[in-house]
Order: structure tokens, then C-alpha cells, then sequence
């Protein structure tokens, strides 16, 4: 239609256009939602089926020819869908997801590129943790891919817990939608981003992340809301200064967040504490869960961590690292303080006269 027509036909009401596209932009995504559930749920019947077939013969050569077979017969009817490669994702597809309730719940949320991510993760745990935070969460397949590649769940406290408890935690998250710190913190904060390298003091650290605000939240993950910087509490005469208030849309309460460019000691719980009290009586609102802390250092000792009983304070404390090492050396590091984390809780839970 021609420009001339156009302006015959008089003005549009705005709110009319606003109604009617965002009616099409609903119905398009709508759509699109239930083409890839439709596609997540056929690759797991086709998956499925293909198993059982393979289970009859019990012979894994069998597999191999029967999924090749299988692609040379359906490719040229309905193309790259079922070719080798894919029939053998949803083999894979099914037996990591055999209940198909739990394929229910995710598809969804979760597209079928999402699910390739998930489906060669072997720790179950693991793989339960990043398909319900992608859930939760909303995450594109790209950002799954780098909390993956970027080793979140070694570095959350849901790692460090003995496998039921993790587990407990987990189904918590899938039937009521309950989002707990352990799930939120990690140990350590990638903060290789900011730039620092050499000598730098705290203020060096806050300017560098307030000039880097979208990265540190990201990595600091979804639900973060930045509030306030040097946030001034007065205590009687006093004034005193928190480096970073946060506050964390899914836990429901505020985040106070204290930098130290050296190891942590003991006195900061002390510092930490009294900021959480002040925040909780003069910034808590009704509906709010009570104000929790970290402390971001450069080193900490895991016995001065636990002697202090941090988490009956609502405090945090992790690492954070401005310079990342290999990835050979992350994993070995994640994976000992994961081991010694299992430990001590385990050894916490025998009773005096076994020990």
C-alpha cells in the first residue's frame, strides 16, 4: 500500500498496534513453543524405539548397522533430521532420560539443541543440576554451554554436599521451584574479565566491576539486581560502608557484598555481621527473606571457614580469581576441594563414639 493510502485511512490508535502486535509476537512464540516440544518429544519415541530394537538383539554391532541402516532409509524422505549422527543423540537421549515425565517437564523450556548439551554429561547429579537451572533459569543453549565449559556446578556448594543430600536439594527445585543459596553461590568467582593483573588494592577491584557491571552479573548469575555501591550504614556515631548491595529476585532478599584483595581472617565475619543486621533492620522489607553475605577474597583456609560457622551467620565466603589457570589445573583444584568438602560433612554426621 502506498504511503498516499496510508495517511488516507487516518490515524491508528497506538494502543490498538501495541495490542495487535504484541497478540501476533504471543501467538508466534506459542507456535514456536509447541513445535519444539513436539520435536523434543518425537526424538525421544524415535529413540526409544530404536533401543528396544537394539536391547532384542543384545548385540552391539547390531546397533551400530540398525542406526545406520535406519538413516540411509529415512534421509532421503525427511532429510538432516535423521541422519547417523542425530538418530544416535536420541539413543542417547533416551537412555539418559527414561522417564518420560521428566522429558515432559523440560521440553518446554528446554529446545532439543538444548538437551544435545545434557545428554553427554555422565554425572547424573551434574546433569540434573544444569537441566532444572536452564529451566529455572531460562537459559539459551549458548549460555548453558558456558556454564558448562565453565565448570558451575564443580563450583557450587550443591557439588560439595554427599550425593542424597544433593539429591534431596535438587527434587526440591523441580517440584516446587526453590531456588537456595547453594544453588545461587560458587566457590570461586571467575573474575578474569576485569582486567587486573599485577598489584591492585579493593578499590581497584569495585571500580574495575562497576565499569564492568553486565559481566559481574552474569557471572555472579541470573536474578541479581545491583542496589548500591559504598551503600553508608551509620551505627551511633559511626558511619560505615558496604563495597556492593545486591538483591536476588528468586531467594527473595538482599546480598551484601564485601571485596578483600588479600585472604580472608577472621575478623571480616565480625565486619560482615554487623552489616547483615543493619541491612535487616532498617532496608528488609516485610516479604523478605533475611539479608545474606559474601565475602569475595583472594585465598581463604577451609578450617578457619568451618571453625567460624559462617552459615549460621548467613555468610558466604569464596574465592575469586582475576587470572584463570588451565583447565587441566581448575578441574584437578574443583574436584579436591569437592572431595575434602564430602569428607568433612560426612565426618561431621558420625556420631562422637565412631570417630
Amino acid at each position: 500500500m502506498a504511503k498516499k493510502e496510508i495517511e488516507q485511512l487516518g490515524v491508528c490508535p497506538r494502543q490498538l498496534l501495541t495490542d495487535v502486535r504484541s497478540l501476533i509476537a504471543q501467538a508466534r512464540a506459542g507456535v514456536a513453543v509447541a513445535v519444539n516440544s513436539g520435536i523434543v518429544t518425537m526424538y525421544w519415541a524415535i529413540g526409544r524405539r530404536i533401543s528396544l530394537e537394539i536391547l532384542k538383539k543384545r548385540r552391539a554391532e547390531y546397533g551400530e548397522a540398525i542406526v545406520r541402516t535406519l538413516s540411509v532409509k529415512l534421509a532421503p524422505e525427511y532429510g538432516e533430521g535423521v541422519s547417523e549422527k542425530n538418530l544416535r543423540h536420541m539413543v542417547r537421549f533416551y537412555e539418559v532420560f527414561q522417564d518420560e515425565k521428566i522429558v515432559s517437564a523440560l521440553r518446554r523450556q528446554l529446545s532439543w539443541t538444548h538437551f544435545k548439551a545434557l545428554i553427554y554429561i555422565k554425572d547424573a547429579l551434574k546433569r540434573d543440576f544444569y537441566a532444572e537451572m536452564c529451566r529455572v533459569e531460562n537459559w539459551n543453549t549458548r549460555t548453558l554451554e558456558r556454564k558448562i565449559g565453565g565448570m558451575l556446578y564443580e563450583r557450587t556448594a550443591l557439588s560439595r554436599k554427599p550425593a542424597k543430600l544433593a539429591e534431596l536439594e535438587l527434587r526440591k527445585l523441580k517440584e516446587e521451584d526453590t531456588l537456595t543459596p547453594d544453588l545461587v553461590f560458587r566457590d570461586p568467582y571467575f573474575l578474569d574479565f576485569l582486567g587486573l593483573k599485577g598489584a591492585y588494592q579493593e578499590k581497584d577491584i569495585e571500580a574495575a566491576i562497576l565499569r564492568e557491571m553486565e559481566a559481574f552479573i552474569l557471572e555472579l548469575g541470573a536474578g541479581f539486581t545491583f542496589v548500591a555501591r559504598q551503600k553508608r550504614m551509620q551505627v551511633g556515631p559511626d558511619d560505615f560502608y558496604l563495597d556492593l548491595l545486591f538483591f536476588h529476585r528468586k531467594l527473595r532478599r538482599l546480598v551484601a557484598i564485601e571485596l578483600k584483595f588479600d585472604k580472608f581472617k577472621p575478623e571480616f565475619k565480625g565486619q560482615m555481621e554487623l552489616y547483615l543486621r543493619w541491612l535487616n533492620k532498617y532496608e528488609r522489607q516485610p516479604h523478605e527473606e533475611a539479608p545474606i553475605g559474601l565475602i569475595l577474597c583472594a585465598g581463604k583456609s577451609e578450617e578457619q571457614v568451618e571453625l567460624l560457622e559462617l552459615d549460621k551467620s548467613g555468610i558466604k565466603v569464596a574465592e575469586y580469581l582475576t587470572e584463570l589457570p588451565s583447565r587441566s589445573a581448575l578441574e584437578t583444584r574443583l574436584h579436591q576441594a569437592i572431595a575434602h568438602a564430602r569428607e568433612r560433612l560426612l565426618a561431621q554426621e558420625q556420631p562422637e563414639n565412631i570417630r
